[in-house]
């Protein structure tokens, strides 16, 4: 039995009963992309009565309301809520460790799943009839909220809890690009062998870690039996995405509320997959400036280039070069000119020629071989130290990329942009 094509079918086959305005195979560039969140009368019968845990952030928007005060609001018994990186609201520094809470609003527990806590646990899972994800990512692979959703659904099928997602849009879902992971390099920044632009939403990602058995071998297992039946009353479905309307993978998704405090326009979102690498060396990635991921500097780069100075903020209380100025590029623009220049690929070339222009060599990489987990290799470093050309360091790529491009393909559940 093909089991990848059976979980496949039963998702279909659970969204074809449940959903009213099912998206089509022809774009709708004209229509507003309407989240998984929105699609109330989807998947409101499903929580009825039932008490439902939450992992949400400051992007679990249905409109202008929270998704937790609305289903709140329209009778959902919410009886905890999980919280990411960057916290329930959003407000944390990048890797800040955050502790459990009571939502103020609602009075909801809120249970941090960041730091040591990461996965729910079975006590976390107790009195929980239905566990629901919706977050906004943002199509990078060292954006943490992946590594997340797959500990949330390594927890759904060990404790027996159904899962429901509700799917957001991909605003870096238009292309693939980048060096795959390899498992040696495996952190909670790349827990998969995917590429930095893996080009999946969330949901369609979800698909993809139990269709390949990239779980634990319990959910492994559990998921392979539960893919073999069939959906009763009390358990309609054990893993169901509820998809976008009006989305494909052409579609050019700005996202209404910044995902986390250092990703805070399209600009930076489009930028990121480029410049996070930046990360992995001793230059500011403009942390602690209003433009982070679009300013990238160090103060012995040369004086007559760009000028900023990064100083700490709510979202980035620590960083590199704080109070110092920093010479260096302003990549920022418009969205239009951004995307042109990106040209649906990563582009090296931010990083290339800081190493070229910066007098330190022997430093310019953190000691800590950051770099090495961001890339998912300890290739990168040694090509750029090397002076591989930008083609070179691509050409390294295959064919990891082409094989993960084919195994992505199993998984779309929306129209490709090839």
């Amino acid at each position: 039995m093909n089991y990848n094509k059976v979980f496949l079918l039963i998702t279909a086959l659970a969204l074809f009963s449940f959903a009213n305005a099912q998206t089509t195979n022809k774009p709708a560039k004209s229509l507003r992309i309407i989240p998984g969140a929105e699609r109330m009368e989807v998947y409101l019968p499903l929580l009825k009565g039932k008490s439902v845990a939450v992992f949400a952030n400051q992007t679990s928007m249905v409109g202008s309301m929270h998704l937790v005060d609305t289903l709140v609001k329209s009778g959902i018994k919410v009886v905890k809520i999980f919280g990411p990186e960057h916290g329930f609201r959003g407000t944390a520094s990048a890797g800040e460790e955050l502790g459990n809470a009571v939502d103020k609003k609602t009075g909801i527990p809120i249970i941090s799943l960041y730091g040591d806590h990461r996965k729910p646990t079975a006590e976390d899972c107790k009195g929980v009839d239905v566990l629901l994800f919706d977050i906004q990512d943002i199509g990078t692979r060292f954006y943490t909220y992946i590594s997340s959703l797959q500990y949330y659904l390594e927890a759904a099928l060990e404790n027996h809890v159904p899962l429901l997602i509700l799917d957001r849009p991909n605003p870096n879902g238009f292309y693939v690009d980048g060096p795959v992971l390899e498992p040696k390099f495996k952190s909670f920044i790349g827990l998969q062998p995917v590429p930095v632009v893996y080009g999946l939403t969330i949901g369609e990602y979800a698909l993809l870690l139990a269709g390949e058995k990239w779980l634990t071998p319990e959910a492994n297992k559990i998921n392979s039996y539960n893919i073999t039946t069939k959906p009763t009353k009390d358990t309609p479905f054990h893993v169901l995405v509820i998809k976008c309307a009006n989305y494909d993978h052409n579609s050019k998704y700005v996202l209404p509320v910044a995902p986390s405090p250092n990703i805070r326009d399209i600009q930076s979102i489009y930028l990121y997959p480029s410049t996070c690498f930046i990360e992995g060396t001793v230059l500011s990635e403009g942390r602690g400036t209003d433009k982070p991921f679009q300013l990238i500097g160090h103060p012995t780069l040369p004086n007559t280039m760009y000028a900023f100075t990064p100083k700490p903020n709510e979202g980035a209380k620590s960083s590199k070069c704080y109070y110092q100025q920093c010479y260096g590029w302003d990549l920022g623009g418009s969205p239009e000119k951004i995307l042109k220049e990106l040209n649906k690929k990563i582009q090296l070339k931010y990083l290339l020629n800081a190493y070229k222009l910066f007098p330190g060599k022997d430093s310019f990489f953190l000691k800590n071989n950051f770099i090495n987990r961001l890339a998912g290799n300890d290739m990168l470093a040694q090509q750029v130290r090397q002076g591989k050309t930008e083609a070179e360091i691509r050409k390294s790529w295959e064919p990891a990329l082409s094989n993960y491009k084919k195994i992505r393909k199993k998984y779309l559940l929306y129209r490709d942009f090839e």
